[in-house]
């Protein structure tokens, strides 16, 4: 069982001193709830035309299906990536492949790594008071404990699944992450399964703060691999891999119908908000043949590749609260964070490539990209600008020659990019692929968030305003047994930092808590950040 970390006990003493946002309760005008928890669920490698409310026939997905016609379904959601760590980056940081820190696949060198630098939605939403969860896979390394990349570090308060992209190809894992440590398997229990009663467990915990759970499931990537025989699709005249892949889908299906059932038996699904999409593009591998399912559905290409079936996945968001509605408008999988952060109403980080969609929840409408892009290093990059698409291989790279290759399409008239037009208008051609050019470079990004760190006797605090409008009246300060000790700053513009040292207070031997009290937008913000390490300094003396 996972438990997760108290917040009353974090707040312990300040409560009279600094104001804390409310739970979510409240509705706001725009029908959805204040504040709600949020369920992100990220499927593995589930195509676009693998659910049955965008024309699958063979393999029924009736929970996802009812989702949708309770919901809001994106007919034009588009992942990070054709391919899982970009996609992964890009969905937490708000990054696309252009800008992120993780921009290709590890492809038999080392895995890639998220740094200190990067901010996901779950160190955004962490800071505001969310109780946070990742289960299932979070596919960037290092294996091991302590480190900037891990998901703890990274703003999610419990963690359990696979750390590497390479172990979560195992089903029947001999192992598994608890957070820093390691649980020992006999290799006998499905991990899907684990997932799932983890999941579950974590919606039950209640309490009082909103929460956020990330699942992240393995279902429906390579091997196909289940529990037990293929169900339905047992006696079907399809082959072996075949066979097991629909039924990896369809235990995708009820997997989410277990969340669904367990927010509203736990009397929160009222308050909450699920957000499901896929990684990125179905898969051809170890003997899957996306062609049979018509897993793309009327999109060419799948996994790995920068036209449509790659890079168009489903996405669907549900509440009791939103109307049933279908969205045209183009989004991406980096528009997560900046419209997780809006509905916690918490200041997003700037310079994101992300555009908060909550509007395009509650049929307000919302800001639309100038342009989309994908960019996957040495061999293929795209980008989406309206109705035209422009795509670029690499030299010798999916059949283009030494020079590259270059193809334009129209995708209003021709959605399964048959028709390259590239050659009848060059000009258009050209000024996409400048666009393309000017937007990859380095991360654009400012440090953003409260810091901690121990030097001597001290608690140094560190408040970084990297969000694009100005804190004022802010208040630093530590949570402790016995009082706050404020220390306060008329304001903090955009890409400004204040730090404080604090005497490390007595006791404090296993963590100490940060506090950053703030005014926004006409909105009261208060940051909590939890320093935690295994022993302090044993000499620390605090007057």
């Amino acid at each position: 069982m996972i438990n997760g970390p108290s917040r009353r006990a974090l707040l312990a003493g300040t409560l009279a001193s600094l104001a804390v946002p409310s739970a979510a309760s409240a509705a706001d005008p725009d029908g959805l709830p204040s504040r709600p928890n949020i369920v992100v669920i990220l499927a593995d490698d589930l195509g676009w035309g693998e659910i049955g409310v965008q024309g699958q026939r063979l393999i029924r997905t009736p929970n996802l299906d009812r989702m949708a016609a309770e919901g809001v379904r994106f007919e034009a959601a588009y992942s990070g990536a054709p391919l899982c760590a970009p996609s992964r980056c890009a969905l937490l940081t708000g990054l696309h492949a252009g800008h992120g820190t993780v921009r290709e696949n590890p492809e038999g060198g080392p895995q890639h790594a998220l740094t200190d630098a990067d901010v996901t939605f779950a160190e955004v939403l962490q800071l505001s008071g969310y109780r946070t969860a990742c289960i299932g896979k979070w596919g960037f390394g290092p294996e091991l404990a302590g480190q900037v990349s891990h998901p703890n570090m990274r703003g999610f308060d419990e963690f359990f699944g696979y750390i590497g992209h390479r172990h979560a190809h195992q089903y029947f894992p001999k192992y598994l992450w608890h957070n820093g440590a390691k649980v020992q398997l006999d290799g006998t229990s499905y991990a899907p399964h684990l997932f799932r009663e983890q999941a579950v467990e974590f919606i039950r915990q209640g309490g009082e703060d909103p929460f956020l759970l990330y699942f992240a499931s393995t279902l429906p990537h390579s091997p196909s691999v289940i529990a037990g025989d293929a169900g339905p699709y047992e006696d079907m005249p399809w082959s072996g891999p075949n066979r097991r892949h629909a039924a990896q889908v369809a235990r995708l299906d009820t997997d989410v119908a277990a969340l669904l059932r367990a927010l509203r038996q736990a009397g929160v699904a009222e308050r909450t908000l699920v957000l499901f999409t896929s990684d990125n593009g179905p898969h051809r591998e170890k003997g899957v043949t996306p062609a049979l399912f018509n897993s793309n559905g009327p999109f060419r290409g799948d996994k790995r590749e920068v036209y449509e079936g790659g890079i168009r996945v489903p996405m669907i968001a549900w509440s009791p609260r939103l109307r049933p509605r279908v969205v045209k408008q183009p989004v991406a999988s980096w528009d997560l964070l900046p419209t997780l952060a809006d509905l916690a109403e918490v200041p997003a980080p700037a310079n994101l490539d992300g555009l908060s969609f909550r509007g395009l929840l509650t049929g307000a409408g919302a800001p639309k990209h100038e342009h989309l892009v994908w960019n996957r290093p040495r061999k293929a990059q795209a980008i989406r600008r309206g109705r035209w698409k422009a795509v670029r291989f690499a030299p010798n790279i999916g059949g283009a020659g030494p020079e590259g290759r270059t193809e334009l399409y129209d995708l209003a008239a021709d959605p399964g990019e048959q028709r390259d037009l590239a050659a009848a208008r060059p000009n258009l051609t050209d000024e996409l692929m400048t666009a393309l050019d000017a937007s990859i470079g380095p991360d654009p990004r400012i440090p953003y968030g409260l810091k901690t760190e121990i030097v001597g006797n001290e608690v140094v605090v560190t408040l970084h305003n990297g969000s694009s409008v100005s804190w004022n009246e802010v208040k630093l300060g530590l949570d402790g047994p016995r009082r706050v000790r404020a220390h306060t700053v008329a304001r903090v513009d955009p890409g400004m930092s204040i730090a404080v040292g604090f005497p490390l207070p007595a006791g404090s031997r296993s963590r100490v808590v940060a506090l950053a009290d703030f005014e926004s937008g006409g909105r009261s913000h208060l940051f909590r950040k939890v320093h935690r390490r295994s022993a302090f300094p044993a000499d620390v003396v605090t007057p």
